[in-house]
């Protein structure tokens, strides 16, 4: 993994050093073993920090250039298939300097231009500057894993790995695009291409940006999308678990190319544990493994399942339980992401980084098993929806309204409430309601910040990808819609900036193309029957899982926030977000968000989740205000985490 950076100037201005050396200074997190940068010509500079995985060497040290030096890239990620693309560009003649993936994309580029893009099996996020066409070629891998933002204005076009880096150039504006704020609300997030910065956008998953220097022009072009079956497939149980079981195989077997350490995170889910029981057969070694939990509170330690795959493996197991300073931590969290992020397992996946990276450099992760097999509540709530009459979800709702409100992390009666609640609403906004903090921002905003926004507005989203596959099934749609928003906006994002904070690379085997694109094509009762989530993926690795960790129900990967708002986070929400001079207070009204606060200290109902947005929030414009993008000296250290 590594972080990018980089300056062209339209108009022939000289790119400062001292500018792109700054961009990489605020990268180097990401890239921890050694910094780099290059100016092609006195108006176009290139940044990069490596971290080292794939070839050790000086030989692979960036930015690359063609043998030459007309053609430069730098980039950041891991390709897969870079050993079959190395054998193929051989045979047309090409030459390797090094062993490293980064010459490969390189080379496939002299060899296919733009269209080497389609060739690439990872995740990556790269630029190519071509000073033999006077153009830059930015891409994004399928699903969103490794990020990538841009500025530009009439004089330059700015990019960056992490959008702190774009803000340390002295003509980026800082500036809160107000009109997301509603987005935020609702998702936690904001949907690409948009960004909580006015000026500033982010290129898209499966994308690629080509920006023509002379004729100061910007073209943007998706290369993959993924295809979903308009008829239910004909494939037997036999054929699918055969299916399933060769492709995470491989996937699995793909992600073990590393030139250092290399581990993986376990939680005790089905899905980690078949990454790790993967591992286990195809390496001759032990397995690293590393799981975390929450010090006084069993209900988010998830350690002791952990524990029953690692004996199951055999696996060298490590086993971190923390009592983090949670305030501490969050100044952390807003810096790292750059922009408010509403999930608050960033938390534990922050620290679980930091604990793992004292270990290894590389550790593979579930990411996606849910995603790619329906392993969500959602998923459930939207076939049940479906098949139910209105009548009798508002009938059982009104019933549900009347018992008192469980203060239980997961409980029937509020599952049951927020399925009624949504169930009796169109379509499309019922899948929103399934995943939103807030189902009624309007309530929240302040006038002036309200006027701007309207119920379109968040629902464009939902609205953009179900148009794209009207004709399939509800699952499918569902399923899709989560793909398009959930996965790379929140699961993405959390994993890159919590891992790449500490300098760790992390690996999703669920999220390899050919996993993706087959679990996408098999019909829903394989995925989702009645209660059973995940069917064909649980059948293709019985004999992988623990029967305990095959028959637990969904878990996720969550913090106690309903105790620490009663406790350790207190104070932090009275001194920030409920104080007089709290900067939320410009854009939302204090009196709503005192009632959330009220509601929540008297156990009316668990609002945790939604208190943890809007602190995120507070923070963010804090930090905004002091201008610590640009001058991070005062960020507080990662507050210390005692371990056993």
């Amino acid at each position: 993994m590594c972080g990018i950076c980089g300056v062209v100037s339209w108009r022939g201005k000289p790119v400062e050093e001292a500018v792109l050396r700054a961009m990489v200074g605020r990268l180097r997190h990401r890239g921890p073993d050694a910094q780099g940068i290059a100016r092609p010509e006195s108006w176009a500079g290139l940044g990069h920090t490596r971290l080292k995985v794939i070839d050790l060497s000086e030989a692979a040290s960036q930015p690359m250039a063609s043998e030459d030096r007309k053609v430069w890239l730098v980039y950041n990620g891991e390709i897969y298939n870079f050993q079959s693309l190395r054998t193929a560009l051989a045979q047309h003649g090409h030459r390797f300097r090094s062993q490293s993936d980064t010459e490969v994309i390189l080379r496939a580029y002299e060899q296919w231009g733009d269209a080497c893009v389609e060739r690439l099996d990872g995740m990556f996020a790269f630029a190519i500057y071509d000073g033999r066409r006077q153009r830059l070629l930015l891409a994004r891998d399928r699903t969103g894993k490794k990020p990538l933002f841009y500025y530009a204005d009439d004089e330059r076009f700015v990019f960056a790995s992490e959008m702190k880096a774009l803000l340390v150039h002295p003509a980026v504006p800082c500036e809160f695009h107000t009109r997301i704020l509603p987005l935020y609300l609702v998702y936690g997030y904001v949907p690409p291409p948009e960004t909580f910065y006015k000026h500033i956008n982010s290129v898209p998953p499966a994308t690629q940006l080509v920006v023509d220097f002379p004729n100061r022009t910007m073209r943007q072009q998706t290369y993959w999308k993924l295809s979903l079956p308009t008829m239910t497939p004909r494939i037997s149980r036999a054929e699918a678990v055969q299916g399933v079981r060769e492709r995470l195989t491989e996937a699995v077997r793909k992600r073990l190319v590393a030139d250092v350490p290399l581990g993986a995170f376990l939680s005790g889910g089905i899905d980690s544990s078949i990454v790790v029981g993967l591992m286990s057969q195809l390496l001759d070694q032990p397995v690293h493994t590393f799981s975390i939990g929450f010090q006084g509170d069993a209900r988010y330690d998830e350690t002791s399942y952990a524990q029953i795959v690692a004996r199951r493996f055999q696996t060298k197991h490590t086993a971190f339980v923390v009592k983090p300073e949670a305030f501490k931590l969050l100044e952390q969290l807003v810096y790292h992401h750059d922009q408010p992020f509403g999930d608050a397992s960033a938390i534990p996946t922050f620290l679980l980084a930091a604990l793992t990276k004292q270990h290894v450099t590389v550790a593979l992760n579930g990411d996606g098993g849910d995603e790619c097999f329906a392993g969500y509540r959602r998923f459930q709530a939207a076939e049940l929806s479906r098949n139910i009459p209105a009548w009798i979800t508002r009938s059982l709702g009104s019933c549900l309204h009347h018992l008192p409100t469980p203060l239980k992390r997961i409980h029937w009666v509020g599952w049951a409430r927020r399925f009624c609640e949504a169930a009796t609403r169109p379509w499309e906004e019922r899948l929103v309601r399934w995943v939103s903090y807030f189902q009624e921002p309007q309530a929240l905003l302040r006038p002036e910040v309200r006027n701007e926004a309207h119920e379109a507005l968040w629902l464009a989203p939902v609205r953009r990808w179900l148009a794209e596959v009207r004709d399939t099934s509800p699952l499918s749609q569902a399923l899709y819609f989560n793909f398009h928003e959930y996965l790379p906006n929140d699961l993405h994002v959390k994993m890159d900036r919590c891992s790449m904070a500490h300098g760790l690379e992390t690996r999703s085997p669920f999220l390899d193309t050919a996993v993706i694109e087959y679990a996408f094509q098999l019909p829903d009762h394989l995925k989702l029957h009645g209660p059973r989530t995940k069917v064909i993926l649980k059948e293709a690795f019985t004999d992988v899982l623990p029967p305990t960790i095959r028959r637990r129900s969904k878990w996720g990967f969550g913090v106690p926030l309903d105790t620490w708002f009663r406790a350790d986070l207190k104070d932090a929400v009275g001194d920030l977000v409920l104080a007089p001079t709290a900067h939320v207070r410009t854009y939302l009204e204090p009196d709503v968000i005192q009632r959330y606060w009220d509601m929540h200290l008297r156990g009316e109902r668990n609002v945790g989740l939604q208190l943890w947005n809007l602190l995120t929030l507070e923070v963010w414009l804090r930090l905004m205000a002091r201008h610590m993008w640009r001058d991070p000296a005062s960020l507080p250290m990662m507050a210390d985490v005692s371990t056993t």
